[in-house]
């Protein structure tokens, strides 16, 4: 299971290895679209890849931070350093072949 995370605790859980933070909030259509691809590739390459997700209307100091102005957003970072902002809804091969990029 994809794993809440906070503002206090965003970097902690995102400083190692290759990460993807889906921002993300309960009242967005495509967000609840985009759960479900991170789920199945949680299940299948979370041990690769660390899947995490921010409620922006909880956390509001991490988006702003990194400029999340649309949701859903996915940060992609490699040990801590942020390589790909993906804005918008994306299918699971899209989400897989931009993590191809950093394993």
């Amino acid at each position: 299971m994809v794993k809440a995370i906070t503002d206090a605790n965003f970097e902690e859980e995102t400083k190692d290895g290759l990460s993807v933070t889906d921002f993300w909030a309960t009242w967005c259509g495509p967000c609840r679209m985009q759960s479900p691809v991170l789920e199945e590739l949680d299940d299948e390459i979370g041990d690769e890849v660390k899947f995490v997700k921010m409620d922006v209307d909880e956390n509001q100091e991490t988006p702003a931070a990194f400029g999340i102005m649309s949701i859903p957003t996915l940060l992609v970072k490699k040990d801590g350093e942020v390589k790909e902002k993906l804005i918008g809804y994306h299918s699971k091969e899209q989400v897989e072949e931009v993590l191809a990029k950093y394993k």
